[in-house]
């Protein structure tokens, strides 16, 4: 479902609320959860998921296939390549 999608249904399950008052209801709560989530805190959204932001390494590459598509995005840090 798209986030234009989720406010079409949103506004059709509550005709009492404009359409574009349900659309800003909407960009304020992906927005929260966008601040939550770069301030490294957890979102926990019941019977649905928990999102939390994790740091990784950078992978390298596992094969010649895959490392010749990772240098062409210069993503690769390989010396084989």
């Amino acid at each position: 479902m798209t986030k234009s999608e989720l406010i079409q249904q949103l506004a059709g399950e509550n005709p009492h609320l404009y359409l574009r008052d349900v659309e800003r209801i909407v960009n304020t709560v992906f927005d929260e959860i966008s601040d939550a989530l770069s301030r490294g805190d957890r979102v926990e959204i019941r019977g649905f998921g928990a999102f939390s932001v994790k740091e990784r390494e950078a992978r390298t590459c596992s094969g010649k296939k895959a490392c010749k598509q990772a240098c062409n995005r210069k993503a690769c840090n390989k010396k084989a390549c």
